[in-house]
Order: structure tokens, then sequence, then C-alpha cells
């Protein structure tokens, strides 16, 4: 696959969809990807990137900022508290809050720096003991406390099961932000982004069918 196959692919699930044109964010995941493929992808115009770890970001992006203009970078993978400063300095959005403790540390980094990025609370849909989120229980809730800290909550977030149909958690997703009036999405990846974007998807984040399959 190529950047222009997959934005093309976007570009017509929009379009099946009924979704406005460009209503959906291609959120190019270059985590572990070697720079030389990340530069090609710039190259190609791609201006939106997803990083796991705060510290990998560190050293990749400052000298590609400098080189070209308009880079906005996401966090897509779980971020630890005692990170959270560093996060917040680099990144323009982050995908995976996703517990009380986080949400009162970004609080008061946005108050010290007048400025927050945009937050996703990521949502474990699952289940699943190994995976970060916070329980669909519990999503209404921490929407709340994050909105009682005036903060930045665009949407919702989340990683279906990989031995499990993507579809259905997509919609309770959906369903979740709908009734928390959350217009923001963050949910399919290079298998099933498509239909993420069928069920409302804002932001798909696309790794190896853009780059290849991860190296390490």
């Amino acid at each position: 696959m190529t950047l222009a196959s997959i934005t093309d692919r976007v570009k017509a699930a929009e379009a099946r969809a009924g979704r406005a044109p460009g209503s959906v964010t291609l959120i190019a995941v270059s985590k572990v990807q070697p720079p030389e493929r990340v530069e090609a992808v710039l190259t190609q115009g791609q201006r939106v990137f997803g990083e796991n770890r705060v510290q990998e970001a560190q050293g990749r992006w400052p000298a590609f900022q400098a080189r070209f203009s308009g880079i906005s970078l996401h966090l897509i993978g779980p971020l630890q508290t005692n990170k959270a400063r560093a996060a917040v300095e680099m990144f323009d959005a982050i995908h995976s809050v996703d517990r009380p403790k986080l949400l009162h540390t970004l609080a008061r980094l946005a108050d010290e720096r007048g400025a927050s990025p945009d937050l996703f609370l990521q949502v474990n849909t699952g289940e699943e003991p190994q995976k970060a989120g916070v329980l669909p229980a519990g999503i209404d809730a921490l929407v709340a406390e994050a909105r009682a800290l005036s903060l930045p909550v665009k949407g919702l977030m989340c990683i279906p099961p990989v031995d499990a149909p993507a579809e259905p958690h997509f919609r309770a997703l959906a369903a979740m932000a709908a009734r928390n009036g959350l217009s923001g999405l963050s949910m399919g990846m290079s298998e099933d982004f498509e239909i993420a974007i069928a069920c409302g998807a804002t932001h798909v984040r696309v790794g190896s069918a853009i780059f290849g399959a991860r190296v390490g």
C-alpha cells in the first residue's frame, strides 16, 4: 500500500457513508518506523502522525519539524503520569487518557501553560484486563470529571479486541460519545478503518498499510 492508495480509500469510505469529504483525519502511525520511511511519507504530503511513546517522539520529530511545516503529532499509546509534561509540550492531541489521576495532572499542566492538547478518552470496549482504557461503565463519569476540570475533551478512542469483529465495538463507542455530546471518534486501524468510517470515525490510525510492516 501507499499513502495515496490509503487516502483514496478513506475518501471512498467517506462517500459510501454519506460523510462530507475531509471529515475523517488520517493519522499515519509512525511508531518504530525508520526515519527514511517517515520522511518519504512526509514528502508525499502527510502531516498528521501518531506515536506510541513520548521518548521515541522526542528523538524523532524535532528534526523533521525543522524541515517540514504543519506537522501535527498525536499520542496514541498509553501515557504515564510522569511523562505528561513532555507529552503536552510535544503533542497536539492525546488519544489515550483513561483515568482520573491523569486528568488531574493534565488539568494542572493546562493551567500552568494556558493551553492543552486536544484529548480523547480511551475506552476498553472489550473489557480486556491487559489493555488500557476506562471500562464502558465508567466512561460517563470520566467525561464528567474531565469537563469539571475544563479540559478540552474532543471525543473517545478504542482499540477493539484482535480476535473479535470490530464493528460492534465501533458502534458501542459511537453510542457512548453521542450520549455524552462528543463528536470525535478515534477508531479504526489498517485492517478495519473503512468499517470505522462507516460507524462514524473522525480519526483513523493507520500504520502498516502506509509504511509497511513495522521494524522492531
